[in-house]
């Protein structure tokens, strides 16, 4: 599965650093979301993590890729 991740969108509250910070990151530079995983793949034992930082998502920047719907 992959996650995008919309920067235009992004308020950098950094929830989904919290909720999933292997996969996700706050840019020091931007202060917006920066995925970690090589062309936003998410590894299987974080799909759930990632769903749950997609839900808690202020300003609703992630989703899952097209074709990839969890």
């Amino acid at each position: 599965m992959k996650i995008a991740a919309e920067t235009a969108n992004c308020v950098g509250a950094g929830m989904c650093a919290n909720v999933a910070p292997s996969v996700f990151d706050i840019d020091a530079g931007t202060g917006l979301v920066r995925v970690l995983t090589e062309a936003g793949d998410v590894p299987a034992d974080q799909v759930g993590a990632v769903s749950d930082a997609i839900a808690v998502c202020p300003a609703q920047a992630l989703q899952w890729a097209e074709g990839d719907g969890a």
